[in-house]
């Protein structure tokens, strides 16, 4: 186990330093030059060439992506070019949103996919069955703006149940703030449940049909029992680590939902920081996502190895 989780833990390190080349040279391809917008519209040659020597921009390219990668690991993702706020500090500020939202959006998920998935399973080609994989397909197939904006017209506008948009901190007042997210959470949420409900289902079929189930059976044990205690166990295995880098999508898919209820999280973030051009905000938004999906993915690793017992004994 140690030399399996060793490895998965070596792989990182050049991970990471592969995503900051990416991060580094997809930016160097947006358009637009940063120095002409921070110099105003007079644009003078000598402002220009201040602010150049200013940002790096006058050296090369590899020299700007050391300077950068240096930065970084010091915490300093660079300044926004539109509003003059450090990057790091419009991270920490946006981040414990579209945490907030992922993780109510997981838990929707969980609680939604795996039990359907268990129902499905266990009435197999039944009522239960074909009905659980009606709903998975809508889930997977029914876009998440549109499912926002249907729910704000009719638990918003017609039945008045929960506000339509915003967003309020749960330190300000938690109540509110589970109003403001509950709609956009489930929104995420519902197509991260239809995936979950299906191999939950298919890992379900699977241990069902092991004779570990069958001798249970023979044993004269409780339907439920079986089905609880023996056979779910065994078929969450491949479910939890599928969990871990869902959590990932969902923090790094929230765009258009954070865009279709006003949340100021990660998502709108990126999406006004590419509209107004604001390159090192999109740079510092697009590393720490991707930095955060690299190491939920070592989580998943993790979490089979432990849970696997025959992963823990190689």
């Amino acid at each position: 186990m140690k030399g399996s989780l060793g490895a998965r833990f070596a792989q990182v390190i050049p991970t990471l330093l592969l995503v900051t080349i990416l991060v580094f040279g997809l930016q160097q391809l947006m358009p637009g030059d940063p120095a002409m917008l921070l110099a105003g519209e007079e644009r003078d040659p000598a402002v220009l060439a201040q602010i150049r020597t200013q940002l790096w921009l006058d050296r090369p390219l590899a020299l700007q992506y050391l300077h950068w990668l240096g930065n970084v690991l010091h915490g300093d993702l660079g300044q926004s070019l539109r509003i003059g706020l450090p990057v790091s500090q419009l991270v920490l500020t946006k981040l414990p949103v579209t945490l907030q939202l992922g993780v109510m959006a997981f838990i929707f998920a969980v609680c939604i996919g795996v039990p359907t998935g268990v129902m499905s399973a266990v009435g197999r080609n039944g009522v239960w069955d074909h009905l659980a994989n009606l709903v998975g397909l809508a889930g997977l197939s029914t876009p998440n703006f549109w499912l926002g904006i249907m729910l704000i017209l009719l638990v918003s506008v017609k039945l008045g149940w929960l506000p339509p948009s915003g967003y309020v901190s749960l330190a300000e007042d938690w109540r509110q703030s589970l109003a403001t997210t509950v709609m956009p959470a489930f929104v995420l949420g519902n197509a991260i449940a239809a995936i979950l409900m299906r191999h939950t289902r298919s890992a379900m079929l699977t241990a069902l049909d092991q004779d570990y189930v069958r001798t249970a059976r023979a044993k004269g044990l409780r339907e439920r029992v079986v089905v609880l205690r023996h056979a779910l166990r065994n078929a969450l295995v491949p479910v939890v680590t599928l969990g871990a880098l869902e959590l990932g999508t969902l923090l790094s898919g929230a765009v258009l939902t954070e865009q279709v209820f006003t949340i100021p999280g990660f998502g709108k973030l990126i999406v006004d920081a590419v509209f107004n051009r604001d390159y090192p905000v999109v740079q510092g938004v697009v590393l720490v996502t991707a930095t955060v999906y690299v190491l939920l993915n070592l989580l998943a690793d993790v979490l089979y190895v432990l849970i696997n017992p025959r992963m823990r004994a190689a």
